[in-house]
């Protein structure tokens, strides 16, 4: 399938420029890539979660461009989005909407809240409390929201992209288990080189990148994607093992929860968009691997031996995908 959206670079409609998954995908990256210098590994991973029809969480520490990342993002492509601004104060009903009562028409009317977009900016999200964190729960995982009794669907493409501080910080709460088990992946933007921070200086000093970032795709470009990448073949091979990959971390001893089968869904969910960003109509080993370590680790929970040996999740995942068997390419 091929796209026929075609755009001249400066988000208005040039002929003769090819609209597939790849040159369209492509256009959004190097837009993003104008705002975040020296990051093209972190960027092709959001676009992957952004095909996969997942969610991603950001996770770094303050000043590093988490929210600048998830901006980037939404200017780049033309649909709706909502930001939302976590904190102690923040209500529920702030994030999923709420019935307003008019007294001339004695009736009710429902407001919707952030959560009826494209893209939600979640912005700092566990400095709210987990009651409000968990407002997202429904959203995230059957693209609805109920209030009061009435459940509205979500227009699509959807995807909230949080940022969050680390967890030993000053102000913050813990993600709850279910919360982040809804998160396809989890990145970590990261200290820029000197080299792209001598960059930033000139180009951030003075104005924003993102006043200058015009998009480059359309919300039913994403959709026609979104759609081709759900066609990217996944051998039966490949499924045994992500199946296997998963099964490990639910049998490794410095693990007390392995991944759950959302998991194992997420995995091979991304695996395939990674795949189609790579031009292939198939999914390899490879494209599991690569994605095994954003799509399981914020999932695993140490055991307290573990954690006394200085184990991280990280590491964890990392061993079992360098001892499983690969499987042959048949």
């Amino acid at each position: 399938m091929s796209l026929d959206t075609r755009y001249d670079g400066q988000g208005g409609a040039a002929p003769g420029d090819s609209g597939s998954l790849v040159s369209i995908a492509g256009r959004i990256q190097r837009a993003i890539e104008e705002v975040i210098e020296g990051k093209p590994d972190v960027v092709r991973l959001v676009l992957t979660v952004l095909l996969a029809e997942g969610h991603l969480l950001i996770e770094d520490i303050p000043g590093v461009g988490k929210t600048m990342l998830a901006k980037a993002l939404a200017r780049a492509v033309r649909c709706s989005v909502q930001r939302v601004q976590f904190t102690p104060d923040l209500l529920p009903s702030d994030i999923t909407g709420v019935s307003v009562y008019h007294q001339d028409r004695n009736e009710f009317e429902f407001s919707p809240g952030p959560v009826f977009a494209n893209i939600v900016l979640g912005d700092e999200i566990n400095r709210a409390s987990p009651k409000t964190q968990s407002a997202l729960l429904e959203c995230m995982e059957e693209m609805q929201v109920s209030v009061d009794g009435t459940t509205r669907p979500l227009e699509r493409p959807f995807m909230v992209a949080a940022t969050q501080n680390p967890a030993d910080m000053e102000g913050t709460y813990p993600l709850p288990e279910a919360q982040r088990d809804r998160f396809m992946a989890r990145i970590s933007v990261g200290y820029p080189t000197p080299e792209a921070e001598l960059e930033m200086i000139d180009t951030h000093g003075g104005r924003s990148p993102l006043e200058r970032l015009a998009p480059v795709a359309e919300a039913g470009d994403v959709r026609a994607m979104v759609e081709q990448v759900r066609g990217i073949h996944v051998a039966p091979g490949v499924r045994r093992y992500v199946v296997d990959l998963v099964t490990a971390t639910r049998n490794s001893p410095a693990l007390r929860f392995g991944a759950s089968p959302r998991a194992t869904l997420h995995l091979v969910r991304a695996a395939r968009a990674y795949a189609a960003l790579e031009g292939r109509h198939y999914v390899v080993p490879d494209d599991v691997q690569a994605l095994a370590l954003p799509v399981l680790t914020h999932r695993l929970l140490l055991t307290p031996e573990a954690r006394v040996e200085r184990h991280t999740p990280e590491r964890v995942v990392a061993d079992l995908v360098a001892h499983l068997p690969v499987p042959s390419p048949r």
